[in-house]
């Protein structure tokens, strides 16, 4: 195995032990919750919060020191007008739609062959959670580390491979740890648009804004949403059509700018950021290694337990 192949192994083998830290601490916190008292296991809040301890907060240090050990460059940075951020923001709502449609055909394919519908473990999650859990959890922390995990510690540190490199590796990498089927193709897309973003401007600002959006819309918004579509259904209230009307009218217009802008996307320019290593065989080597294999490997495991079993 060259060099290159061990570098990205050794980055397969750091997010594989991300995700495992992940299920090693909620085994830990879930015990001792068992003993102190079961009945908040039932409560899909408290299991929200759980979620962010140990998907985030307590692997975050150990993440950090094997992350520190690979060497890393600082990107350039470069600030956007208001008029690029809604753009993006535009781009970011569209790509999530299609990772939607896709994952809908899917899973639908799926389901019909296997006999049983594939549930979406997030929908029942943010449908059951109090707004203020999902607005601080999913809209406000997941962003924040997940943005610092996908694109801070891994872009800063394969940047020099180039722009390309990084945000294929980011977008998969981002996909498959969500672990279900359902998530894969949206955040897939989103991961690496996130990176994009972070490559052209340098700042994790951008990228933690654009998810926070996203997930705001997904966890938050979409709770209202569904609130005035019951609420209408009984009797028509000017207040539950008119959040209706404002929110698809968003939505639409977002999707035409998305679509315009990804349809007249050029070459993009990264601020001078230049490959310092050019790959003869990219894909091969970034992902033909055992660090990457056994990371895949582990979360297809994940997605085909989640939704068959």
């Amino acid at each position: 195995m060259n060099a290159h192949k061990k570098f990205f192994s050794k980055i397969g083998a750091d997010y594989f032990i991300l995700g495992i830290m992940t299920i090693v601490f909620q085994a830990i916190i879930i015990n001792i919750i068992n003993v102190i008292n079961p009945i908040y296991l039932n409560d899909f809040n408290i299991l929200t919060a759980l979620s962010a301890l140990c998907n985030y907060i307590l692997p975050f240090p150990i993440f950090y020191l094997l992350m520190k050990r690979l060497p890393s460059q600082t990107i350039e940075k470069h600030s956007i007008d208001f008029k690029t951020l809604l753009k993006y923001i535009a781009i970011t709502i569209t790509l999530m739609q299609i990772g939607n449609i896709i994952s809908v055909v899917i899973t639908a394919i799926l389901s019909g062959a296997i006999q049983s519908e594939i549930t979406n473990p997030v929908h029942q999650l943010i449908n059951n959670n109090n707004i203020l859990i999902n607005l601080l959890v999913i809209s406000i922390i997941a962003p924040i580390f997940e943005e610092i995990f996908f694109r801070k510690f891994l872009i800063d540190r394969t940047i020099k491979y180039g722009a390309r490199v990084s945000i294929i590796l980011s977008a998969a990498l981002f996909g498959f740890f969500h672990g279900n089927i359902n998530q894969f193709f949206y955040t897939f897309l989103m991961g690496g648009f996130f990176a994009y973003v972070y490559i052209k401007t340098g700042k994790i600002t951008y990228p933690i804004i654009l998810h926070s959006i996203i997930n705001m819309i997904g966890s938050v918004l979409s709770l209202f949403i569904q609130s005035s579509i019951s609420n209408l259904k009984t009797a028509i209230n000017p207040m539950d059509l008119g959040l209706l009307i404002i929110y698809f009218l968003i939505i639409f217009l977002s999707l035409l700018i998305g679509v315009w802008s990804l349809f007249n996307y050029k070459q993009a320019k990264f601020n001078g950021e230049k490959t310092e290593i050019n790959l003869k065989y990219p894909l091969n080597t970034v992902f033909v290694n055992y660090g990457m294999i056994i990371f895949i490997g582990f979360f297809i495991i994940l997605m085909v337990k989640q939704a068959f079993f």
